[in-house]
């Protein structure tokens, strides 16, 4: 038996891995491929069954894994990024959430055949979004401006809020008459919210107390803030039925909004451990379906899910963002951006089993395949859609190819220009302001800052860029810069000139995981840069064609040539790196240093050329 369960656990995780691997392969929203490998092992071939497997653990382990995704969510919400915008996403998490509710209610009770009170259930469980959907659709849309900040605040917020009023709805449910009902939702509204703040409030700064004073060594940072994470839903709950969830949710924003406090190593394990518990979870709730429930699925479902794509979200943010600074497009691209995820699986399959077992309302078990039919078409629609509908209004950026420069110094600026001059986006950040005036006067976008300020985030529009290029003269700042920003573009993209120790000595000072991808090609210091650019060597553009090819320009250069950057003919940048060495075609241009007094070829672009460069 033990070896049984065994399996199962090892089933459940290696599917939910290799699903997030395959998703990411394919470019694909990871929760479709999730889910449609939990139905392969559940219903489709019995390999899992999480009933048997689980017992009485099930509902607890997804409610506690739930909290966990939840708090991880908290932790990335800082009140700065929504300075400007705060009345739209309250407006949002009230108002459009109201708006949700009595349409898909009512769409529910006319459409599904639903009876009233399993509507209005039904309606207030999808009000939620969360935050297991919308920061993967967000890192793969890379929306720009405060709408990334909008949506993640609205997806994270709106969680607890849904989940707090589905328990109302259910139970005026259970409650025998209307007066009874209404009492009892008030009560137990006003203990939610007291709960939930108090224990927030405790959990959040009791944490941040202990951290501040180094009571806790760093490597038991992270176990003590999810025990206390997991106690204080415990407690919550235990306290004021499902109100753990907006007690684990404030707790993360509190933290999130502490100043002086290093959560780096907290949020780090919280993310990891997030996407383990989100794979195993969507793994879990999909493999419980039944194939006769989704016998019910038909066409009125189809239409539930249209209402909810193209009314009820589009009413929502319409009526939430009136009289807001917004642009058509912006309110247009946060119209297509509501898709259902875990909360709304778990909430909805903890709600079914208990009305169906202790309420004897067996039509809501009905309400099982429809959620899950929701979530799916949610996020196929949106996951497959959001991002060329975001470039169409101009809003994101899927694949952003801005180049984010550490260093404004001469020859730092020299290969900004380059990259500009080819279209590219670039941005130079130096703390010495008198080479951030020469960029400026220069026409290259600028700022005199520290790279390391906790506040670039935040002044700095990140979706445009795709890559951080850490190029001064001091060795520690090009490592720390690209450890910075590998959490934002991810260490493929986070590039750093190769350090004046020696490869040996690199090992020993400068470990991998401290610094980014060496640049260029061999030992290419900043010295050594500097040195070049005093000697005469200049930024060559060189078109390669069928007549004059990469065998011909190493033939013409020599091995003093230092090739930088390719663009290949659907306009991708490539750099060149130590671990990385594009191949140069015909069709592609080179951007390269060379000496000034060397031979140089005809460099005028064919019409073809011209067009593919434009």
């Amino acid at each position: 038996m033990s070896e049984e369960i065994l399996v199962g656990i090892a089933l459940i995780l290696g599917l939910g891995i290799a699903s997030q691997w395959l998703a990411w392969k394919l470019h694909l929203p990871s929760i479709l491929v999730l889910l449609l490998a939990g139905f392969t092992a559940g219903p489709v071939t019995h390999w899992l069954n999480p009933d048997e497997l689980l017992g009485d653990l099930l509902f607890p382990v997804v409610s506690i894994s739930v909290a966990i995704i939840l708090f991880e969510g908290g932790l990335s919400l800082k009140r700065s990024e929504i300075e400007t915008t705060g009345h739209t996403v309250r407006n949002l998490v009230t108002v459009g959430a109201a708006v949700t509710w009595v349409i898909a209610a009512a769409g529910a009770y006319f459409i599904l055949q639903l009876p009233i009170y399993l509507a209005l259930l039904f309606g207030a469980i999808l009000i939620v979004t969360g935050p297991t959907v919308i920061i993967p659709l967000l890192r793969h849309v890379r929306a720009v401006g405060h709408l990334s900040a909008i949506a993640k605040w609205e997806g994270i917020v709106i969680d607890p809020i849904g989940a707090i009023l589905a328990v109302l709805v259910f139970e005026g449910i259970v409650a025998a008459e209307l007066q009874t009902a209404t009492t009892t939702i008030v009560i137990s509204l006003i203990q939610t919210v007291l709960v939930g703040v108090l224990l927030a409030a405790i959990g959040a700064y009791g944490l941040a107390f202990v951290l501040r004073r180094y009571w806790v060594p760093d490597y038991l940072q992270s176990a003590v803030a999810l025990t206390l994470v997991v106690a204080a839903f415990t407690a919550s709950n235990f306290f004021q039925q499902e109100s753990g969830l907006l007690t684990v949710t404030l707790m993360g924003i509190i933290l999130a909004n502490q100043k002086e406090l290093n959560l780096k190593p907290i949020i780090e394990f919280k993310e990891n451990l997030g996407v383990l518990l989100l794979s195993a979870l969507f793994i879990i709730l999909s493999a419980r379906l039944r194939l006769e429930e989704l016998g019910h699925i038909g066409v009125q479902s189809l239409l539930f899910l249209a209402l909810l794509i193209f009314v009820a979200r589009p009413i929502s943010v319409w009526v939430s963002t009136l009289g807001s600074d917004l642009k058509w497009n912006e309110k247009l691209f946060l119209m297509w951006m509501a898709p259902r995820g875990i909360v709304a699986a778990a909430v909805t399959s903890v709600f079914a089993l208990e009305l169906a077992e202790k309420a004897g309302i067996v039509e809501a078990e009905l309400m099982v395949p429809e959620i899950f039919l929701v979530i799916v078409g949610t996020v196929t629609v949106y996951g497959l859609s959001a991002a060329p509908l975001g470039r169409w209004l101009g809003v994101a950026r899927p694949n952003p190819q801005g180049n984010l420069i550490v260093g404004a110094h001469r020859w730092a600026r020299m290969l900004a220009q380059a990259l500009q001059d080819e279209g590219f986006t670039v941005f130079l950040i130096d703390s010495n302001h008198k080479r951030v005036t020469e960029a400026k006067l220069a026409g290259l976008p600028a700022m005199n800052t520290n790279v390391l300020s906790e506040t670039l985030h935040e002044k700095l529009d990140l979706g445009h860029f795709g890559r951080l290029l850490a190029l001064t003269s001091n060795d520690e700042v090009n490592a720390l810069s690209t450890l910075h920003f590998a959490e934002v573009f991810g260490r493929a993209n986070v590039y750093q000139l190769h350090p004046r120790e020696t490869e040996s000595s690199l090992r020993e000072i400068v470990p991998m995981p401290l610094r980014g991808r060496l640049l260029f090609n061999g030992n290419v210091t900043c010295d050594k840069l500097t040195h070049m650019f005093e000697t005469g060597t200049v930024v060559k553009r060189t078109v390669l064609s069928d007549q004059f090819g990469y065998a011909q320009f190493k033939e013409l250069h020599g091995d003093s040539a230092i090739p930088l950057f390719l663009i290949d003919e659907s306009g991708t940048l490539n750099i060149f790196t130590v671990d990385n060495q594009p191949a140069p075609r015909s069709g592609h241009i080179l951007i390269s240093l060379v000496t000034e007094h060397a031979p140089q070829p005809p460099n005028i672009d064919s019409p073809k050329q011209v067009a593919a460069k434009t």
